[in-house]
């Protein structure tokens, strides 16, 4: 059966894509199964500088999913390039989309920049929506003038299909939506994590050491499908 799907300029042998974040940058899960199944996948948030994330505990269960807040721990933009996509390429052969985190509009510019003169990246998927990140990140995906902004210096800088992953934690999406469509965006990544937390009785203190974190899970599938529509 043919199941092949066009993904702006990039075609996929399926519709199938782990979202960024679950996937890490893909080699570790290929010890599990054969990867190259999936469509394609988006690895890990990453920015310029190697971040630590946020302080542990950073997971926790809840009732129709569980809550992140990892922070975007990743060993940054150079070495994900130099060191994790080569290691990829070893055991998928599929068009790869590259999840590019920031805190400033140039710091995105300049790893979209460095993503962009990978052979190892396909597609760039700009994330201006992460709930678990303080001074950034979300901020930018909260209002349609900041997301038209980055957005658009973004595209300047970029010859690759680039995508927008939007937040749902927002009163209307349609207009961050719209404002990265007018800035230049190929398409838009509905959606990333609520935002949410959970008490340990206890202690009567959060159970995330963020204090709030990101819900996934089956709870957040209704919510993205009205985003979509």
């Amino acid at each position: 059966m043919d199941m092949s799907v066009k993904l702006c300029s990039i075609t996929l042998d399926n519709p199938v894509i782990a979202a960024s974040g679950c996937f890490g940058y893909g080699a570790e899960m290929a010890q599990f199964y054969d990867i190259n199944i999936l469509g394609s996948f988006s690895f890990k948030g990453t920015t310029k500088e190697a971040r630590l994330g946020n302080d542990c505990p950073r997971i926790a269960e809840c009732s129709g999913g569980m809550l992140n807040a990892v922070g975007l721990q990743n060993p940054g933009i150079d070495k994900v390039l130099r060191e994790e996509l080569p290691a990829l390429r070893k055991v998928f052969t599929k068009p790869v989309i590259a999840n590019i985190g920031g805190f400033s509009e140039d710091e995105y510019v300049y790893c979209c920049q460095k993503a962009e003169e990978c052979e190892n990246v396909d597609m760039i998927e700009l994330n201006i929506s992460c709930p678990n990140v303080h001074n950034g990140s979300m901020s930018f995906g909260t209002d349609p003038q900041s997301t038209y902004s980055v957005v658009s210096k973004v595209r300047k800088a970029l010859k690759k299909p680039l995508a927008v992953k939007l937040t749902p934690n927002i009163t209307d999406i349609t207009e961050t939506a719209r404002a990265a469509q007018d800035a230049g965006a190929d398409a838009l990544t509905l959606i990333n994590t609520l935002l949410g937390m959970r008490f340990d009785l206890r202690r009567r203190m959060p159970l995330l050491a963020n204090t709030t974190g990101g819900l996934s899970g089956p709870a957040v599938f209704p919510v993205a499908l009205a985003a979509v529509y």
